[in-house]
């Protein structure tokens, strides 16, 4: 296994946030560079847990492990070490929708009780993140596929400051331009033709929206994010967290 994700310097980030560390007593995570490197291969090619392979150790222990840095919160904060400040001259609003493998279905409570609904690609999840002005990813929120993209834009700009919004026409919503307006942000949100008074928007600044776009393409390079295989929404957005952490810390 000579194919490692994590650089020094990303790793020298993280290392401070995960359990075990030297501080902590009854310490026991000497190894825990190699187990955030097993989940990283589980993340990025889609496998399941049982196909880990052996370097990495007894697959049911890392397992059981990652569950327990899920429910710790731990993930989060491994992107938070990796996430320098953002660049919050302009905020960057988007979605994407990733189909759920059969193995991601059946949690306790079905479908309902996770970020899961039937859509046109049958079932999906969607993945609502906010970039900042270099497409680096800030905040996300999980949404079932059917869900219309502007439910999830109030939670992603509570309590964040910042200078002006970037968005597609799905986000030309009243609602979210009264909020906008009220800010005194600058609105750079393509209009919706049934808009009886359409907004002035800046074209050039609007280009700028590929970089969302381009964090999506490079989120999706993981494979298990790509097509949800987790069937808990706490284990999906650990996986994101932890994706987006490595594309963030490039």
């Amino acid at each position: 296994m000579e194919r490692f994700v994590l650089t020094d310097a990303q790793w020298a980030k993280m290392e401070p946030h995960c359990l075990g560390k030297p501080t902590d007593p009854g310490r026991s995570g000497s190894d825990n560079r190699r187990f955030i490197e097993a989940v990283l291969w589980i993340v990025r090619t889609g496998s399941p847990w049982r196909d880990l392979p052996p370097f990495f150790g007894n697959w049911n222990t890392v397992f059981k492990r990652y569950r327990d840095w899920v429910k710790a919160d731990v993930f989060t904060r491994l992107f938070e070490a990796c996430s320098d400040a953002p660049d919050m001259e302009y905020a960057m609003v988007d979605a994407t929708i990733v189909k759920v493998h059969r193995h991601g279905q059946g949690a306790k409570g079905g479908p309902q009780s996770q970020a899961i609904g039937r859509s046109k690609g049958g079932m999906t999840t969607k993945i609502l993140a906010l970039t900042d002005a270099l497409g680096n990813l800030v905040r996300f929120v999980l949404l079932p596929g059917h869900r219309f993209d502007t439910v999830g834009v109030a939670p992603l700009i509570d309590g964040l400051a910042f200078e002006g919004f970037i968005a597609d026409k799905a986000f030309d919503s009243n609602s979210i331009i009264a909020d906008l307006n009220e800010r005194g942000a600058k609105i750079v949100i393509s209009q919706h033709p049934r808009r009886a008074s359409p907004l002035p928007i800046d074209a050039e600044i609007y280009k700028w929206r590929h970089l969302i776009e381009n964090f999506f393409c490079k989120l999706k390079e993981f494979k298990r994010i790509a097509m949800r295989a987790d069937k808990t929404d706490q284990s999906f957005a650990a996986n994101i967290h932890l994706a987006a952490a490595v594309i963030n810390s490039r």
